[in-house]
């Protein structure tokens, strides 16, 4: 496949700060942060909740197959790696320089079998394959926190079509952003309103969970006990995750639907 948009020549910065390395673009935005005592935890907020895809689906068989589109410090790449062995993943990175650094500074692992780094755009990969995904993770900015082609209807639709029948569509959206209510909609039409927007966390992103084949129908108690199996497992603890999604949008039955 050819990509048609190129990598970008923005600056690739390092910076640590009381035990954290963080990863920049050239700006103040943090693309990418690792606890250096902790290389395989998650720890952006964010990032942890971009996981929670964990507690909508059950954990025997989910997911096989994860497609990051963003790869920037490797933080879910690791975790996937690290926990969830029988997951195979592609990263989809524009800027090859990326890769290069996450593997030098925040000890992405070498292992084609199980991680594929692909350098391409991500938009132009979904839009050019048929291969399905059980978990599709999206997570592309640019040094000004744009995300270009990543946030139009072709490309939501594109990510439906390249989802597997019991897969989930995980993006990181920028809750107080002006345009935030537009991504919103776009992935409404594009998923026919099967989608889930979860609460913001203090940073302002917010997750947004979506599907077009198997429905999602999880209780909170289901998906407490999952989250506490999560908590044992991996130290990922998505418990206040659930304590705010309920907070925020009381569901019928106490179920959540897409």
């Amino acid at each position: 496949m050819r990509n048609t948009r190129k990598a970008p020549k923005h600056a690739i910065d390092i910076s640590e700060d009381e035990g954290v390395r963080y990863l920049h673009f050239g700006s103040d935005w943090v693309q990418g942060a690792m606890r250096i005592a902790r290389p395989w935890s998650l720890e952006l907020a964010y990032t942890r909740e971009m996981m929670a895809g964990l507690l909508l689906r059950p954990a025997a068989s989910w997911p096989r197959s994860a497609l990051l589109v963003g790869l920037g410090a490797g933080s879910l790449a690791k975790f996937i790696y690290r926990n969830l062995p029988e997951c195979r993943t592609t990263a989809v990175e524009i800027n090859p320089q990326v890769e290069f650094v996450a593997r030098q500074f925040f000890k992405l692992p070498d292992d084609a079998q199980r991680l594929d780094v692909v350098t391409g755009c991500g938009a132009d990969y979904m839009l050019g394959g048929t291969r399905t995904f059980d978990y599709i993770l999206v997570d592309g900015f640019d040094p000004e926190a744009r995300t270009g082609p990543l946030d139009t209807i072709p490309f939501y639709q594109a990510c439906r079509a390249r989802l597997s029948e019991n897969g989930l569509l995980a993006i990181n959206l920028l809750g107080r952003d002006r345009s935030f209510p537009a991504s919103v909609e776009r992935l409404h039409q594009a998923f026919d309103g099967r989608l889930a927007v979860f609460p913001s966390c203090d940073s302002g992103n917010t997750i947004a969970f979506a599907t077009g084949g198997d429905p999602v129908d999880v209780s909170l108690d289901d998906m407490r006990a999952r989250a506490t199996q999560l908590k044992k497992d991996t130290r990922l603890d998505l418990l206040p995750t659930i304590t705010r999604l309920q907070i925020a949008n009381p569901l019928p039955e106490g179920r959540l639907r897409i």
